[in-house]
């Protein structure tokens, strides 16, 4: 079977061969009504696009890249779900690179993406090293970062100030009456993790309490499984009256492991976790949390990204900052 031209769908259109080319390449240049017969034609007809050679042709393909910690964290799944949205309204295709919070496979997953000349990439990065980004940007390939804040004027930012999330959260099992407070995180090498435990601090400041005393139970995961591991310690070294962590599944892993244990949740220990993901509030005493706007975090963070893909001298670079919001229920109750 011969395959396809981007003739044979313009004929079948009643367009230009140029006005398919657009469609493919730039759809926000073309209106909606033609746009749409275009994109019948083509599905009709079967039209598949030669990647390569339109890659070779721009310079770069209409592809971007999402490089994150950890997927396997529902947060970053719903991150990436607002990314995916925007990319494939506006034609792209997403590449998802996991780096596990290792700079070496976060390295190699960026060196892939500047083979495949993604037109850009939207990163939360494992490190706080610039450099490698900015080799990025000498070979065209635009950045934004994701879940962290930029230090640079000429650099795109989304990320939610965790300083205040980990300082709201303590505050709340403050006024709840607690005054030993442990905090469960991830390795303290990830800035969202040091970020929170400094707000944490601050808030037993506030109130008078020592910040030193601030027990903090740091695991090599951020996992539910890791999270059970540092209940356990805390169990055997004497439970403090309240417990925050750094994210949901390390609550999660925490109240699975009180209530296995006899620990009444809030009775005995009250606990708040970070992220809100769907099953905080449907765990079996219900979860609360610090809730961020993930969603908002990929689509906006995506809009950015190809704002200065397809606008470089007149992209005004933005560094957007939300607050995250106190979501109480039955475990801080």
């Amino acid at each position: 079977m011969a395959m396809v031209s981007i003739k044979d769908v313009a004929a079948h259109a009643g367009v230009s061969p140029g006005t398919v080319s657009n469609v493919l390449n730039r759809p926000g240049k073309v209106a909606p009504a033609t746009r749409e017969r275009v994109e019948a034609a083509i599905n009709e007809l079967g039209f598949v696009r030669h990647g390569s050679a339109s890659t070779l042709r721009a310079g770069h393909s209409r592809t971007i890249g999402l490089s994150v910690i950890d997927i396997g964290n529902p947060f970053f799944t719903e991150v990436a779900a607002g990314v995916e949205d925007v990319a494939s309204e506006l034609g792209y295709a997403v590449i998802l690179g996991n780096s596990a919070g290792s700079q070496d496979k976060e390295d190699r997953n960026l060196r892939v993406l500047a083979e495949h000349r993604v037109r850009g990439v939207l990163i939360t990065p494992s490190g706080e090293d610039p450099g490698r980004l900015d080799r990025l940007r000498e070979h065209g390939i635009s950045v934004v970062l994701v879940d962290h804040p930029a230090h640079r004027p000429d650099q795109c930012a989304v990320a939610v100030d965790d300083v205040a999330g980990g300082r709201a959260a303590v505050a709340h099992l403050l006024s709840r009456g607690a005054r030993s407070v442990a905090y469960v995180t991830g390795p303290l090498t990830i800035r969202q993790c040091v970020e929170r435990c400094e707000g944490a601090r601050a808030a037993m400041r506030a109130v008078g309490l020592d910040p030193a005393d601030l027990r903090v139970a740091e695991t090599a995961t951020m996992t539910a499984r890791a999270g059970e591991k540092a209940a356990a310690d805390l169990i055997a070294g004497g439970l403090p009256e309240a417990v925050f962590c750094a994210n949901d599944l390390l609550a999660l892993g925490v109240l699975r492991a009180l209530l296995r244990s006899g620990v009444r949740v809030p009775e005995d220990v009250a606990l708040i976790g970070y992220d809100d993901i769907d099953f905080a509030a449907a765990s079996t005493v219900s979860l609360s949390s610090m809730r961020q706007p993930t969603y908002q975090l990929g689509r906006i963070a995506t809009e950015l990204l190809l704002d200065e893909c397809g606008n470089p001298d007149t992209h005004a670079h933005q560094h957007i900052m939300f607050q995250p919001e106190l979501v109480a229920r039955e475990s801080t109750a």
